[in-house]
Order: structure tokens, then C-alpha cells, then sequence
């Protein structure tokens, strides 16, 4: 079901669809951290991409991103996004994002 719910979802223009990633619930030395004091994982998983933005001419500018890659992501911004499947997901415009590795 929850690939489904992914499936119905097609981001516009230049948008993104990202996974963040999991914050660690606990420290190398095994202490757990409350969810107040876990701090935001900068990085996620690109789940679906839009067809690209459109330049002067009205033609598509092909993304550089594309589903799967893993990208690092910006403190802030980005639509929070809940889907069925109980999971939540940001979408982000590709020029957001601040870069992809591997």
C-alpha cells in the first residue's frame, strides 16, 4: 500500500519529492535522546521527480536529480507532505537542494 500512495503522487515542474532520513534515537554511548533534542538529518532520498522547470521557450529543462538518488538538504523550507501510508515527505524545488552524493 505504501508504494501505492507514492505512486500517486507526480511532483510539478521542478519540484522534488525527499525522504528524510532518520534521526539517531540514541548516541554512540547508548544514551536516548528524547524527540525534542534529536536534531534534523540534513540529508534524504529522492522519491519521485517532476518533468523540469520550462525555460523562455517553453520547453522542459531536464532535472539532474532523479529518483533514488541521495541528496543533502537545507535547514529549512520545503512542503511537509503526510501521505496513507503514514509517512511524511518534503517536497523541494531542484534548485533547493543543495547537492546529491553517493
Amino acid at each position: 500500500m505504501a508504494a501505492n500512495a507514492i505512486k500517486k503522487v507526480m511532483p510539478m515542474l521542478d519540484r522534488v519529492l525527499v525522504q528524510r532520513a532518520e534521526s539517531m534515537a540514541a548516541t554512540e554511548g547508548g544514551i536516548v535522546l528524547p524527540e525534542g533534542a534529536r536534531s534534523k538529518m540534513m540529508q534524504g532520498t529522492v522519491i519521485a521527480v517532476g518533468p523540469g522547470a520550462r525555460n523562455n521557450k517553453n520547453e522542459h529543462i531536464t532535472p539532474l536529480i532523479k529518483q533514488g538518488d541521495r541528496v543533502l538538504l537545507p535547514g529549512y523550507g520545503g512542503t511537509r507532505v503526510k501521505m496513507e501510508d503514514g509517512k511524511e515527505y518534503i517536497l523541494f524545488r531542484e534548485s533547493d537542494i543543495l547537492a546529491k552524493y553517493e
